[in-house]
């Protein structure tokens, strides 16, 4: 019988977390294309090749209070965007914000969306956000878990191809 040893799994390179800024457009457009397919498609639910001008604005010009934004840099490379996670304030339930994070391959599954997601949750409770919302395909179980990680209260509703979850964030 033989056995095979596990690979060893990589360390995660130092990161820094900072608020997304304006600056920030070119990096997120070469992130994307670094995105595998299947990355780009378990955050966008559909193909999504690059930005355009307006979405670039939308992503990188955020307001800090209805619309919060991070990304994670290698500390010695702080324009080389890894991850981004951000919430967007429900208008309609102001205690509510919908919660988006991706993270660049090579550094999945290595706990980088845990600490952009903490580090969103953290600045959602500091501006009166007791819930989070996300829509994501049924077999993204990363995002699920990652979710589930941060809340007291996960609740999962199917419609129409993708799982809608509503979550109470974890007291600080």
């Amino acid at each position: 019988m033989r056995f095979m040893a596990l690979p060893t799994p990589l360390p995660t390179p130092p990161l820094a977390l900072r608020p997304i800024r304006p600056g920030d457009k070119a990096a997120l457009a070469a992130g994307l294309t670094r995105l595998s397919r299947d990355s780009a498609y378990q955050r966008f639910l559909s193909p999504k090749p690059r930005f355009s001008a307006s979405e670039l604005r939308y992503l990188s010009e955020v307001d800090f209070v209805d619309h919060y934004a991070l990304v994670a840099t290698p500390v010695d490379a702080p324009g080389h965007v890894l991850a981004v996670g951000r919430w967007v304030r429900h208008a309609d339930r102001p205690d509510s914000a919908e919660i988006a994070i991706v993270v660049a391959d090579h550094l999945q599954g290595r706990g980088v969306g845990t600490r952009v997601g903490e580090a969103l949750a953290a600045a959602a409770r500091e501006r009166g956000i007791t819930r989070f919302t996300a829509t994501m395909l049924p077999e993204n179980r990363a995002a699920r878990r990652l979710l589930a990680r941060l809340t007291s209260s996960l609740h999962v509703r199917h419609d129409h191809g993708v799982d809608e979850l509503a979550a109470v964030l974890l007291a600080a």
